[in-house]
């Protein structure tokens, strides 16, 4: 059940990671990134209604596109900047850069470049859970391009045959790179994959924060019963190309600006809250005011922080072997 705190927790993260988002295309429009980004302005929703019912003892495996997942699932702006900026101060010393972000204290398993790389890691997270014999689940954070690898496959069939406590989210944002869904994939919801596997599965609307959070909390309680994993299907839309640098031929501006205009994930929750009474109009102005104000302290931060020491480039590269 969606409370006012969490409602704002979530419309909170939202602008947070909105926010992240459009300054990290600044950064890199002024060639102060290292690198290439791949943006999930569009997809804030999902993110955030997930990652409101999540401890840090939850899991969370992410994708190339997983700036949001990391900022829903705490953490700090002004590091995770840095860390894209290449800055000593980042999660991980400046060397993940966009694609590789992790934070283990908050159960962030870590980013991964490769398509459909995060899936199995998310299985093994549930493995460790149902082996300590812990009250926490694993999420896999994928694309729908992710569905049609076997990584995908292989991964769920062993969640299910072991019923491991893992939900698997699949973010459909229409494109697998450049590739449209409906030319790649075989089903019309790719939650339908889910009775190949004797699993539950469900398709909700990625944009409305508050289905993707009754989905969640569905998927959640069947995986705490034991009952094993469940494919999560977000339809939503990233607003951006698939990375900084896609000219993007294979869609027209009109089908993207109607996205923005008509299926803003924000404004839609926002419209909620106020529909609903659970919040005022003066409020959620004040969560996108300071969420704006806390981005500019992370700029600020960041371009700040100092270069890596090309002394240490070789640390945490080699094991080294310890007496017992």
């Amino acid at each position: 059940m969606l409370d006012k705190k969490t409602c704002l927790w979530i419309y909170t993260k939202m602008w947070e990671i909105r926010d992240f988002e459009e300054t990290a295309w600044t950064l890199f429009t002024e060639n102060k990134l290292r690198g290439s980004v791949h943006l999930y302005t569009g997809e804030e929703a999902v993110a955030a209604a997930v990652c409101s019912q999540l401890s840090d003892d939850d899991y969370i495996a992410s994708t190339h596109r997983g700036h949001g997942h990391c900022i829903a699932k705490g953490a700090q702006l002004d590091r995770a900047l840095a860390e894209l900026m290449g800055k000593a101060t980042g999660y991980c010393k400046g060397r993940s850069g966009s694609m590789h972000i992790a934070d283990f204290s908050k159960g962030n398993l870590g980013a991964n470049a490769i398509v459909g790389g995060g899936i199995p890691i998310a299985v093994g997270g549930g493995l460790a859970i149902k082996m300590q014999n812990r009250q926490n689940v694993s999420v896999a954070f994928f694309g729908d391009g992710a569905s049609n690898q076997g990584t995908f496959h292989e991964a769920i069939n062993l969640a299910a045959v072991w019923k491991l406590p893992v939900i698997f989210i699949c973010e459909n944002n229409q494109y697998g790179m450049t590739v449209p869904v409906w030319q790649s994939t075989s089903v019309e919801n790719i939650s339908d994959r889910a009775a190949g596997y004797g699993i539950s599965g469900e398709t909700v609307d990625g944009n409305d924060a508050a289905a993707v959070f009754d989905a969640f909390a569905r998927a959640k309680m069947r995986a705490l019963s034991g009952e094993g994993p469940t494919i999560l299907e977000c339809k939503t839309y990233r607003w951006r190309g698939h990375w900084t640098g896609d000219p993007e031929p294979y869609r027209t501006r009109k089908e993207v600006e109607d996205w923005k205009q008509n299926k803003d994930p924000i404004v839609r929750f926002r419209s909620y809250l106020l529909e609903h009474e659970i919040a005022a109009a003066e409020e959620l102005d004040e969560i996108q005011t300071k969420a704006a104000g806390k981005m500019a302290e992370a700029v600020t931060f960041a371009l700040n922080s100092p270069e890596p020491d090309p002394a240490h480039v070789l640390d945490d590269v080699f094991y080294e072997k310890q007496e017992v």
